[in-house]
């Protein structure tokens, strides 16, 4: 319910991605990747993906001096942690395990750092 009601608008509601998500649209961001298996959510570890939702995908990348814009909002004020948790929870639950196994590694490494 929190994912169709905060993510599906841009995510898609089968976690599909925007159209075209790997090419600048006519404003020159990215448009929303998928979330399903096809995307690169799941190349990220959990720590990240809760930042980069909570406080916004420039907020984050700008911490780390990425020259790149991002489209993402911020939820940190929409949305509590336990409710950004949960909708990453969702979509982990979506992947195939092989998939959910890579993405835990990586959690796990970065945990470690």
């Amino acid at each position: 319910m929190l994912y169709d009601q905060h993510c599906a608008a841009c995510h898609g509601a089968e976690l599909e991605g925007a159209p075209d998500w790997q090419r600048p649209g006519p404003d020159g961001l990215l448009p929303a990747p998928p979330h399903d298996e096809t995307g690169h959510t799941w190349h990220h570890g959990d720590i990240m993906l809760f930042d980069y939702t909570k406080r916004g995908g420039q907020a984050y990348l700008d911490d780390l001096g990425v020259a790149f814009e991002s489209g993402m909002p911020a939820f940190g004020d929409i949305l509590t942690d336990h409710e950004i948790k949960a909708i990453l929870a969702f979509i982990r639950s979506t992947w195939p395990a092989r998939i959910q196994e890579i993405q835990a590694a990586r959690t796990a490494a970065e945990r470690a750092e």
